[in-house]
């Protein structure tokens, strides 16, 4: 990809990254055992990957290690599930189709979830770029830290 972006709103530079497909590295692959997913570009700002999903496939809840960014579903639906909630969490759904971009701050915690019939597949921007992602699951109502993953050992 050409290290000259237009911009460095996250949400533009999805945008950006998907308006240049034929320049990805890589070709969208599908894998019915896991998602796949991909970087295709990076600066010293931010870094763009490419994923797909299968229905069916999700994340687990997780944040993006003080990062903030931007998806963009190119095809397909998904669905992000948001915490909501002090006393007791609860999960909140919305839905994003093809074309949908969807910013977020550096301390957002949410999971993507493929609910519909359809493969589905999205490109993420970070800035910074990924050092670290902390996974959770909702125990009792609450939030609670199962894993604190690491760029290099984790993924």
């Amino acid at each position: 990809m050409p290290a000259v972006l237009p911009t460095r709103d996250l949400a533009d530079l999805a945008g950006w990254y998907s308006d240049r497909r034929d320049q990805w590295p890589v070709t969208p692959r599908f894998d019915p055992g896991r998602r796949w997913y991909a970087r295709i570009g990076h600066a010293a700002d931010h870094e763009a990957w490419l994923l797909t999903w299968l229905p069916g496939q999700h994340t687990d809840l997780h944040d993006h290690g003080g990062s903030a960014g931007a998806f963009a579903v190119l095809d397909g639906r998904l669905t992000e599930q948001l915490p909501i909630g002090r006393d007791e969490v609860l999960l909140i759904d919305r839905g994003y189709g093809s074309g949908a971009v969807r910013p977020f701050g550096p301390r957002h915690v949410h999971r993507i979830v493929n609910n519909g019939p359809a493969p589905a597949v999205s490109l993420h921007v970070y800035a910074p770029a990924l050092t670290r992602m902390t996974r959770y699951e909702l125990v009792g109502g609450r939030l609670t830290v199962t894993a604190v993953e690491r760029e290099g050992a984790d993924w």
